[in-house]
C-alpha cells in the first residue's frame, strides 16, 4: 500500500508544480493585457493633446501636428487587434490556472484516501496479529 501513497503524493507534487506554472502563465498573460492597454490610453492621451490651438501657427507645425496626429491614431488602431490578442490570451491562461488548480485538489484528496486506507490498513494488521499477553504471575495466582 505505500507503493500507492508514493504514487500518489508523487501526483501530487506534480499537480502543484503544474498549478505553480499556470499561474506564473496567467499573471504573465494579464500583465501583458494591463501593458498594451496601459500603452493605449497613454497613445489616447497624447492624441487628444494634440488639438489645434487658437490663433496664428506656422503651417509645418501644423503639417507636423497633423502627421504627428495621423501616426499616433495609427498606433492607436494597430494595438486594438494586440489588446483583442492577449485578451483572448489572459482568459485562456487563467481558465488553464483553474483546471490545473482543480487537478491539484483532485490529486491531494486521493492522496489523503491513500494515506487513509494505508493506516487502516497497518491497524487492522497490527490488531490481527495482537495477542492478549498474561502475566505469568497473575496465572498463578488464580
Amino acid at each position: 500500500m505505500s507503493g500507492l501513497v508514493e504514487r500518489r503524493a508523487r501526483i501530487a507534487r506534480v499537480r502543484r508544480v503544474e498549478h505553480v506554472q499556470a499561474a506564473g502563465a496567467a499573471a504573465v498573460a494579464a500583465a501583458q493585457l494591463q501593458s498594451l492597454e496601459a500603452s493605449a490610453a497613454r497613445i489616447a492621451e497624447l492624441r487628444l493633446s494634440l488639438t489645434a490651438r487658437t490663433g496664428l501657427m506656422p503651417a509645418s507645425a501644423l503639417a507636423a501636428q497633423g502627421e504627428l496626429a495621423l501616426r499616433l491614431d495609427t498606433a492607436r488602431f494597430g494595438l486594438s487587434d494586440a489588446i483583442t490578442g492577449a485578451r483572448a490570451a489572459a482568459e485562456l491562461r487563467a481558465a488553464e490556472r483553474i483546471e490545473a488548480r482543480r487537478r491539484q485538489e483532485s490529486a491531494e484528496r486521493l492522496e489523503e484516501r491513500a494515506v487513509a486506507e494505508a493506516d487502516r490498513l497497518a491497524e487492522r494488521r497490527a490488531a490481527a496479529h495482537a495477542r492478549p499477553r498474561f502475566r505469568r504471575g497473575l496465572e498463578e495466582e488464580a
